[in-house]
Formats: structure tokens, C-alpha cells, sequence
């Protein structure tokens, strides 16, 4: 991956690591996105007590990390893989793979226009990045018709010829996410408290039985469709329990 961040990661922050050394109290990673080294202590690899650390990590493999401080003198970096939840790193994840995807559309744009990838990612990166968090995003909003190559500062020959690669290349694409509601109603007119509960929600609902009901949201992205998701799982069990009745949720 050729995409870099420059200076030091925010406390906090999300990064895409690689482990490069396993001691018996600590693990040390490499900040993919940021090419610099951060330390992991034993206690922030997992829950619970680790008797042998590697049980947990192996070197040369890629792991969602958070970052807990930073050092910007000493460039040292403490972070941690085990306060990231899962809903965190499918976000990260996904947002790694679309600027992959990218990287590639670009080392196909310049094998196509006899031209070298390194230098077409250099030559369209400082601009791009000083706009947006990622390359990916861009290529999104050209799709879109949000934003001109040529108008973010690229040479115009180039951003015309780019332009039309990535409007043929990459097509409007749907993130979809799916989660579980459980609901129950007490009330004689329980089943249409919770008809009005499912109301409440901005998705698709199919009844599977036994009071579980699976919903769906799509949206233009993982990041928004998980949003929505939740949001329309806390209306309907706020519903449901402003009625007397009990309801939970659960991701899929």
C-alpha cells in the first residue's frame, strides 16, 4: 500500500498495524499508514490474563489498532489492539480495502497510459490527500459528479484522462448491514405495539419467528449504513419499552 499519513497519529485514532516483534510483556507494530513503530503492552492485547502472547499475535500480521498517546518528541507510540471493538475495525477495514482498490485502479490507469504507477500516485496524491482522508473518497465524488481532478489542482490532461478511467471503473456501490431485534410485548395490543415500534425503524424488517425480527439497512457506505442501523434498533426498543414490553438487538 503506497498511501501515508504524514506527522504523528492522534490519541484515539484508528490505525492499520503490523506485528514486527513479540516479546514476552509487550508486542511492537509497524503504523502502516504512518510508517513509524508503536509498542503494545501485554495488557492491551486482550481481555483477561495472557499466559503466552503469542496464543494472540503472530508477526506479520495485520491488526486494527487504537492509539492510546503519542510521544511526538521521542516518536513514541503506545496503542492497543483489545479496546478496538468490532464494529470499529470492520470500519477500518473497509475503509483500507476501497483506497487498495484504488491504488489499483491507479496502477491499471497507468500501465494502460504507458506510464509509471509510482509516479502517477505521486503526481496525484498531494493534492487529492490534502482534501480528503483517503484516495478512495475522491474517486467516489468524481463518480458522484462531487468534485473535479482538475479543480483539486492535477494537470489537466491527466485529471481528464484519469477522470474517465475511474467513472468507467468504479460504479455507485451499496453497503448493506444487517442486525437482530427480539421483541415483546405485553399488552393486549401487542401485536400492534409492535407493529408501530417496527415503524420506527429506517431499514428493511423480515419476521423470522419466535418474536425475532432480522433488519437491514443500505446506504451509500458501511460507515453510514451502520449508523442508520443502530439508530433505527434504539428507536424501536425505545418504543417497545416506553409500551411495557422488553426488546434487544444484536449485529449480524
Amino acid at each position: 500500500m503506497l498511501y501515508r499519513r504524514s506527522g504523528m497519529p492522534e490519541d484515539d485514532e484508528l490505525v492499520l498495524c503490523t506485528i514486527t516483534k513479540i516479546y514476552h510483556n509487550s508486542v511492537f507494530a509497524h503504523l502502516d499508514e504512518y510508517d513509524k513503530q508503536g509498542m503494545i503492552h501485554i495488557s492491551e492485547v486482550s481481555p483477561g490474563r495472557i499466559r503466552n502472547i503469542r496464543d494472540f499475535v503472530k508477526e506479520g500480521k495485520k491488526v486494527v489498532c487504537k492509539v492510546l498517546r503519542t510521544d511526538p518528541v521521542k516518536e513514541h507510540i503506545d496503542h492497543t489492539v483489545r479496546r478496538v471493538n468490532d464494529n470499529q475495525r470492520r470500519i477500518k477495514m473497509s475503509e483500507i480495502k476501497q483506497e487498495l482498490k484504488a491504488e489499483k485502479l491507479i496502477e491499471h490507469f497507468a500501465k494502460a497510459e504507458n506510464e509509471k504507477f509510482k509516479e502517477v500516485y505521486d503526481s496525484i496524491s498531494s493534492q487529492i490527500l490534502s482534501r480528503y482522508e483517503y484516495i478512495h473518497q475522491c474517486f467516489k465524488d468524481v463518480v458522484e459528479g462531487k468534485v473535479e481532478l482538475e479543480k483539486l489542482g492535477i494537470e489537466r490532461n491527466l485529471a481528464k484522462r484519469l477522470s474517465k478511467t475511474i467513472i468507467e471503473k468504479i460504479k455507485p456501490e451499496k453497503a448493506e448491514v444487517r442486525g437482530e431485534l427480539i421483541l415483546n410485548s405485553f399488552s393486549p395490543d401487542g401485536i400492534n405495539i409492535i407493529k408501530q415500534a417496527l415503524g420506527k425503524a429506517n431499514g428493511t424488517v423480515r419476521y423470522k419467528g419466535s418474536g425475532k425480527y432480522e433488519l437491514s439497512v443500505t446506504a451509500p457506505d458501511f460507515k453510514s449504513a451502520e449508523m442508520i442501523l443502530q439508530q433505527s434498533a434504539d428507536a424501536v426498543i425505545s418504543f417497545i419499552k416506553k409500551s411495557k414490553g422488553k426488546g434487544s438487538f444484536a449485529r449480524i
